[in-house]
């Protein structure tokens, strides 16, 4: 059973950041990750993906991402950046690891942390969980769904919007993905594009009057979050215009008060005003060509994509009490620590200041808590070992 001082559960952007911090701590890390490559979950999303936060803004711990590339990275150029960051900090990682079970050893003051994975059991003074929020797709059970003749995916399915030229297609969730979908299908041809929406989203530009909209996020995030979310609803009117003229409701609630990014329009007002994508209600159940609504309005689509989020899948990796909440989310926030001595969470942190940005924040902090939680570890240990040898010497 390796015996190693901290095993980081996920090798994506949040634990790569954490083990680069560590290293720079001086602290021996082993990354777990499930892909055989890093930024292997970056490389499977769909083609036209670009990062919403900015160059400056989105590097990972101790090392800016280079002044040549582009000020929002396309994601086959964040994925070079990332595996260009573990060999410049030479990080341990096992790809090809999925890791199915965490627990506690032992309990006391210091307890030690058993990993089980599928290169193995670990043991491990401190456990860091960046395993992120993308991990098991979600596919509502439709009423229906079995006897829709058409096509029915995820999003994490969909690469781009090519192969849907001349089709009717929906799309079930107005979130970031949902929605640059649903612009994408416009722009590649499709001939009727619709969008379900069960809760309206707040819907922010990137870039309101020139400014990256991952700027005045962290400048408004000073405020109270009332007053952040009243600036914040005045200046996306202001740039965006009244949607609801257009079939979208008020969203139903607001970034800085729900903690919870907003959708960040990179196409998909544009559309929207165009009348190219077309508002609909929330999908009551599947028919074998289309679907009928909540208001029992029924369409036929031959295509259907469901951008309807995911399952952290923490609450079947996780055998350790009351560190989750009802969502399965972390009940404790990303780089500080919990109620267990040396157990962690990173990369769960949700702004508009951008993933990226908080999860470099994040493992700077986290680095100096875990080395410091290693150093009385360390201590302890010696002391009972010091213990020992009085004992067995009298």
């Amino acid at each position: 059973m390796p015996d190693v001082p901290v095993i980081i559960v996920g090798g994506g952007a949040a634990g790569l950041t954490t083990a680069g911090a560590l290293r720079q701590a001086g602290v021996e890390a082993v990354v777990l990750d499930k892909d055989r490559q890093i930024g292997g979950t970056w490389a499977r999303r769909y083609d036209r993906l670009h990062l919403h936060t900015i160059r400056p803004l989105s590097g990972l711990a101790h090392l800016p991402i280079p002044r040549h590339l582009p000020m929002y990275l396309a994601r086959d150029q964040l994925v070079a950046y990332l595996q260009d960051y573990a060999r410049r900090f030479d990080l341990k990682i096992v790809a090809g690891c999925a890791v199915h079970k965490v627990r506690m050893e032992q309990d006391g003051a210091f307890p030690t942390w058993t990993v089980e994975s599928d290169c193995g059991t670990w043991r491990c003074r401190a456990v860091v969980i960046a395993a992120g929020h993308y991990n098991i797709p979600v596919v509502p059970e439709w009423p229906g769904r079995d006897i829709y003749s058409g096509t029915l995916i995820h999003s994490v399915g969909y690469r781009n919007g090519r192969g849907y030229a001349g089709k009717r297609v929906l799309v079930i969730g107005a979130g970031n993905s949902g929605t640059e979908i649903a612009a994408e299908l416009v722009e590649q041809g499709a001939a009727f594009v619709a969008i379900s929406i069960r809760t309206p989203p707040p819907i922010v530009p990137r870039d309101p009057f020139g400014m990256p909209v991952q700027r005045s996020g962290i400048l408004l995030s000073r405020f109270p979050p009332r007053i952040s979310d009243r600036i914040g609803r005045i200046v996306a009117r202001l740039s965006l215009g009244d949607l609801t003229r257009y079939g979208l409701k008020p969203p139903a609630w607001l970034p800085y008060s729900a903690r919870h990014v907003p959708v960040i329009d990179v196409g998909f007002v544009e559309q929207l005003k165009r009348g190219c994508i077309h508002i609909r209600p929330n999908v009551a159940r599947f028919t074998t060509t289309g679907v009928v609504y909540a208001d029992e309005r029924a369409e036929e689509f031959g295509d259907v994509i469901a951008a309807t989020g995911f399952k952290t899948g923490l609450d079947e990796l996780l055998d350790v009490p009351d560190v989750l909440d009802e969502r399965s989310f972390p009940a404790f926030p990303s780089g500080h620590p919990t109620t267990h001595p040396g157990f962690y969470f990173m990369g769960y942190t949700e702004h508009l200041r951008g993933h990226l940005y908080e999860a470099n924040r994040d493992s700077r902090r986290l680095a100096g808590i875990i080395d410091h939680y290693l150093r009385q570890f360390d201590s302890a240990a010696d002391r009972a070992d010091r213990q020992g040898i009085a004992r067995r010497s009298q």
